[in-house]
């Protein structure tokens, strides 16, 4: 396989990890930040905490409890081996629980600031119209907050697309299977293959820039209809 060949196969690796860890990470994240955003209690810095940990642990920290929990002799993996039929660790469906976990603030934190800042008003005045929580949320919160959620899509995919320790250590070296582009990038640095490690790092370097300034864009936005709104 020529080194071209190879590092397409890394993209699409990357890609398809990084779209199925953003789609479940709104499926979990949304819920997880509504719940914080509106709970009071003592307790609330402690789960706080604990989702914004990945922020500042060393990714091959957790990579390494990962790794420990995904083997055949932890519970985890052997649940998960009874039920597939496959091992956990060194597997694409590691890389992406991994994804997931590790880039679960970048979806969390975004959302549940949005979520504070919503006022009551709208959602009594929907739920004395008739609306269940399912309707009050496509309804009032996610027309209201959209911006947020696209911040938090963009953040959560490209975060997931950068990520490297915490994919080498679950998921290893595989190609088709769990060699990312990160993983591409480091093997080209290694072999002093410095063209295509330039070709690679300037794809990632420009991809993060453009979602970046999406990500700006976005906000500046938001914050301008909101002052528009608030002076009419």
């Amino acid at each position: 396989m020529t080194d071209l060949s190879a590092d397409l196969l890394a993209l699409t690796t990357t890609l398809k990890m990084a779209a199925i860890s953003t789609i479940i990470l709104l499926v979990l994240g949304t819920p997880l930040a509504w719940y914080l955003a509106k709970w009071q209690s003592r307790w609330k810095v402690f789960f706080e905490a604990i989702v914004a940990l990945p922020l500042v642990l060393p990714p091959t920290v957790l990579g390494f409890y990962l790794l420990l929990a995904f083997s055949p002799n932890a519970l985890p993996g052997q649940l998960w081996q009874s039920a597939t039929g496959n091992q956990l660790a060194f597997s694409f469906s590691a890389i992406v629980i991994g994804s997931i976990l590790y880039s679960l603030p970048f979806v969390v934190q975004p959302l549940q600031k949005a979520f504070e800042q919503l006022g009551e008003q709208q959602l009594e005045a929907a739920a004395m119209l008739g609306a269940g929580p399912i309707d009050r949320f496509f309804t009032v919160v996610l027309p209201l907050t959209k911006a947020s959620f696209v911040t938090a899509t963009v953040l959560g995919f490209a975060h997931t697309v950068g990520e490297f320790g915490v994919v080498l250590m679950i998921g290893g070296n595989i190609p088709g299977e769990t060699r990312v582009l990160s993983i591409a990038l480091f093997d080209h640095v290694e072999a002093f293959n410095y063209t295509n490690a330039h070709i690679l790092s300037a794809g990632l370097l420009i991809a993060s820039l453009v979602l970046l300034s999406l990500v700006y864009l976005l906000g500046n936005n938001a914050d301008k209809k909101t002052r528009r709104a608030k002076k009419s």
